[in-house]
């Protein structure tokens, strides 16, 4: 990447961060400071921590929609607007329905598909994926520290304190938005003048955007599930104490992350993205495998947990990238938009079906529904088409391997309507 990318890209990674790390702090204290609340029950401090990501997946399309003709950097200022003023809300109440209307209202800034759309508009498309790992790097090291930072914040500030940091920390976000972040060029495409209602369905009815939205949702599903069992794996069947669990989990993700970076830039240089991808959900479905019928012992928890984030760290890396591709330009932030609602979807569903399974079958209905689902990605992957990729002139090329020559590869592209020297 250049320097004016690095620096897109850094800032655009340092907003991410400030709000996911807020959002992040919650998760490993909230069961265990949510009873306090006047009001509480174990069914509405699920819905707390859940309605977050319905009402992100619910407004995720608008929010990209309107950016494809409002502008971008003003959609990322509305919602970290919204962002704080959830956060400030459930900071100040002592009641579990308060705490739940801020966590809703956190949740309708829902500016994810903005942030992937902005990237992609200040990255060319050969850095694109580079882009998206600094990204999903940043994403994963946010939930690292906050594994360290929730339960330290929370013994000292409590439930109120984490929410009021989290404000505090949209408010630098506003500020790296303003002083870092670049204005987009403007892209002059048909898409652009499509009504937004128009851009959707044109979206909705492409079968490799789909393939694609249906791969994030299987991710973030087996994610949430994940986390439903694994520390009562820990915990319970591998005697490893609450307090230690955080050291655990760090060695894990970090030393995954460097591992899966060899293989993005493998998949992107050698143009080789369909076989890593297929590869990692194979990894990921026989990670879980491992982790449900082989963890004996905590170090082969260890080893099952690394190969899972490492093809996870991998497909969230290289899932927007690919996102970015396929879309039009002047339809990007609709795309992105139905790619994040697919995203917390499958989030949501894998914390609701996930906690059902495991009250009415333990490990064994967890797990089974992550390889149920992970299987079904993996045909989904398999038969996808091959992603395209750019030329050294910047034109937009298929690679199918049926072409025998640069003529077939030209009628190819003219009869896909690929035009040349289009963004895409």
């Amino acid at each position: 990447m250049n320097y004016s990318e690095r620096r897109a890209v850094a800032a655009l990674a340092s907003v991410y961060a400030m709000r996911m790390l807020g959002l992040f702090m919650v998760l490993p204290v909230f069961a265990l400071l949510g009873p306090e609340l006047t009001g509480a029950t174990p069914a509405l401090i699920g819905l707390a921590i859940g309605v977050y990501g319905l009402t992100q997946a619910c407004l995720q399309v608008p929010f990209g929609a309107l950016s494809d003709r409002l502008g971008r950097k003003r959609l990322i200022y509305i919602g970290l607007v919204i962002f704080a003023a959830g956060s400030l809300l459930a900071a100040a109440s002592d009641h579990i329905h308060g705490v739940i209307a801020g966590r809703a209202l956190q949740g309708a800034g829902a500016i994810a598909s903005v942030l992937m759309a902005l990237v992609s508009d200040l990255t060319r498309a050969e850095q694109r994926t580079k882009a998206m790992a600094s990204i999903g790097v940043t994403i994963g090291l946010s939930f690292s520290l906050s594994l360290i930072i929730g339960p330290l914040l929370g013994q000292w500030a409590g439930l109120s304190g984490i929410f009021g940091l989290t404000a505090v920390l949209a408010l630098v976000a506003m500020v790296i938005v303003w002083k870092l972040v670049p204005n987009p060029p403007a892209m002059v495409t048909e898409g652009e003048h499509l009504p937004a209602r128009a851009m959707l369905g044109q979206v909705l009815a492409d079968q490799r955007l789909l393939r694609l939205d249906f791969g994030i949702f299987a991710l973030h599903l087996a994610l949430t599930a994940l986390f439903i069992q694994v520390p009562l794996l820990l915990s319970d069947r591998l005697g490893l104490p609450q307090g230690d669990m955080w050291w655990f989990y760090l060695t894990v993700m970090v030393t995954s992350f460097f591992a899966m970076v060899p293989f993005i830039i493998i998949g992107e240089k050698k143009q080789q993205m369909k076989v890593i991808l297929c590869g990692a959900v194979a990894l990921l479905a026989l990670a879980t495998v491992a982790l449900w019928q082989w963890s004996a012992s905590l170090t082969t928890a260890w080893f099952g947990l690394f190969f899972f984030f490492m093809a996870f760290n991998l497909l969230e890396a290289s899932l927007p990238s690919l996102i970015s591709k396929e879309s039009p330009a002047g339809a990007r932030g609709t795309a992105m938009g139905v790619y994040s609602t697919s995203q917390f979807f499958g989030a949501f569903l894998g914390g609701a079906a996930g906690g059902v399974l495991a009250g009415w079958g333990g490990a064994d209905g967890v797990f089974g529904l992550m390889v149920l689902v992970l299987l079904a990605w993996l045909v989904v992957a398999v038969t996808m088409p091959a992603p395209r990729y750019r030329d050294r002139g910047g034109h937009v090329v298929e690679l199918d391997p049926t072409d025998a020559d640069e003529g077939a590869s030209d009628m190819n592209r003219d009869r896909a309507g690929v035009k040349h020297g289009t963004r895409c």
